[in-house]
């Protein structure tokens, strides 16, 4: 084959094929040159997407470093090449490929010429987890995905968010917790369920140790810690009806907006005009659910699931292609094999654009509908990132269901965006452009 020939051959061919490419022309010379990286794709040829953020996590965890090829393969990971991370990922199932100096320097000219980016990633963010004890399996998704990932946590709870010290965790992600303390209105369907009077009292408790009377005024300052936890350079992450709920607890501080929490109608009439809305992340003018007996807490979740004459039926959503080179954090955000994922419910599904803050980045929406479904944004030095919904493998999540077995949601598309987030607070920053 003629030089001329087999470059043009070369340039049509895929990622997979440059690369043997390569090592072929190496062999051909008579050279052997041992593999020095793993690359791990995360397109539709890995074996446990879910398990190889736990695989890049282990990496950082050790001391090594790592790079976030964004964009390619379905924003694969390029890994040293020793037996510990070859050993992993050979007992989890994990797709590696051992490549060479060679075909590195294939991938990033692939890299540099489109819409990718390589990232390095250079330490393991040290993550908590807002997380009561005991919390049920069907609690928390992150939870889930985490301990199925092997990427290590700290678990913590009201006591260590009022009286710790918060700056020694880089990443903290909250527990679908109501911060109204108005328990998610749970009250309304299950005030004599045992595990509902057990929570209830459980807060109590922990509210009058810290020395509040009530569990709103408790609730309201741990949200106010975890604001202040984001202004000095944290990143927070929150999924379901934690979403909401810190947003209005933020806004809602010197404004009772919970009452007497055993009905969940306002005190104050006029609650919504006294909210200050310059202290919450993501939503501005929104309107508090004021009706005694409706289980919603305000018009920012667009599909109000748990009112039924208001339900709105779940969809799909799709994530936006982000320019990789000018928007590395929000293309980390969104790296994925899929673009468009199935919707799920939660507490708080979506994010209603018409009380969205300018500012606040889009990450996925569903086509032609008023709602967001994946949010982020900065604030102070550090940035926070709201995914609605509950658990992405279950889209209807039913109180007391079976936790979901990510053992056969190995390659689950909503479970990535989660880990994304755990990865992110892990990339060196680049300077920015002038």
């Amino acid at each position: 084959m003629k030089r001329t020939a087999w470059m043009n051959w070369a340039r049509r061919g895929d990622a997979v094929r440059r690369i043997a490419l390569v090592a072929a022309l190496l062999g051909a010379a008579g050279r052997s040159v041992p593999a020095q990286h793993l690359l791990v794709p995360m397109d539709d040829s890995q074996q446990n997407h879910l398990k190889a953020y736990g695989l890049t996590f282990g990496v950082l965890k050790a001391g090594g470093k790592a790079e976030w090829f964004l964009n390619y393969r379905g924003g694969s990971f390029l890994l040293p090449d020793d037996a510990p991370t070859r050993r992993r990922a050979a007992v989890d199932g994990i797709t590696v490929q051992p490549i060479d100096d060679g075909a590195v320097t294939v991938i990033r000219r692939e890299v540099a010429s489109a819409n990718m980016d390589a990232v390095t990633l250079e330490k393991a963010p040290r993550i908590a987890i807002y997380a009561p004890a005991k919390s049920p399996p069907w609690d928390d998704a992150v939870t889930l995905a985490l301990k199925y990932a092997g990427i290590e946590f700290t678990q913590i709870w009201d006591d260590e968010v009022l009286k710790s010290d918060l700056g020694k965790f880089d990443w903290i992600h909250l527990f679908h917790e109501d911060f109204t303390g108005q328990l998610n209105k749970l009250y309304l369907g299950f005030r004599d369920a045992g595990w509902f009077m057990e929570q209830r009292d459980r807060d109590l408790a922990t509210a009058q140790h810290n020395g509040f009377q009530t569990i709103p005024a408790l609730k309201k300052a741990v949200a106010w810690r975890l604001h202040d936890f984001v202004q000095k350079g944290g990143f927070l992450f929150a999924m379901c009806g934690a979403t909401e709920t810190i947003e209005l607890a933020m806004a809602a501080q010197g404004v009772d907006i919970a009452g007497p929490f055993s009905d969940g109608t306002p005190v104050d009439p006029d609650a919504d005009s006294k909210m200050d809305w310059t202290n919450a992340f993501a939503f501005q003018g929104v309107h508090l659910e004021m009706s005694a007996g409706v289980n919603a807490m305000s018009d920012i979740d667009g599909h109000q699931v748990n009112v039924p004459a208001r339900r709105q039926a779940l969809g799909q959503f799709t994530l936006f292609n982000f320019s990789a080179k000018f928007d590395p954090v929000a293309t980390m955000l969104t790296q994925n094999h899929r673009k468009v994922v199935p919707d799920y419910y939660g507490v708080t599904t979506s994010f209603n654009r018409a009380v969205l803050k300018s500012g606040v980045t889009v990450l996925a929406s569903e086509d032609g509908s008023p709602w967001a479904k994946y949010l982020h944004g900065d604030f102070g030095r550090g940035s926070w990132t709201y995914l609605g919904g509950h658990d992405p493998e279950d889209p209807q999540h039913n109180i007391g269901a079976a936790p979901t077995d990510l053992g056969l949601h190995t390659g689950s598309p909503g479970y990535r965006l989660i880990l994304n987030n755990v990865l992110f607070p892990a990339a060196k920053k680049k300077p920015l452009k002038t």
